[in-house]
């Protein structure tokens, strides 16, 4: 027996439709990666496409293991707490350590230490 010939139309148009804004959300982050010009810049974009790219397949991925084990199945959850509390964490470490490499290289535009003010 097919599991997908088990699957109500209704539930594989759900999926379907999660799936494809969160491809098109990270394909958005991964275009702002290549189009924006400075470091700073770049980091907003992937950040924000994979927080929500991610979230829309894991939706689906509850829609679609809910639907095919007839009960609610809530392990994404999991995915998705730590996908949301390590994205903006990893995009702070990134920005400060830029910043402290752009500060000792003196950069143009850079604000200066605390110490320097």
């Amino acid at each position: 027996m097919n599991a997908t010939a088990d699957l109500p139309l209704w539930v594989a148009v759900l999926v379907a439709i999660f799936i494809i804004f969160g491809a098109a959300v990270t394909l958005l982050g991964a275009i702002g990666l290549v189009r924006m010009r400075t470091f700073y810049a770049r980091l907003h974009a992937p950040t924000l496409g994979t927080t929500l790219g991610t979230g829309g397949v894991l939706v689906a991925s509850m829609i679609l293991s809910s639907a095919l084990q007839s009960r609610l199945v809530l392990h994404e959850i999991a995915i998705a707490v730590f996908v949301t509390v390590t994205t903006p964490v990893t995009l702070m470490l990134l920005g400060r350590a830029a910043l402290y490499r752009d500060r000792i290289e003196k950069k143009p535009g850079i604000p200066p230490f605390e110490s320097e003010r």
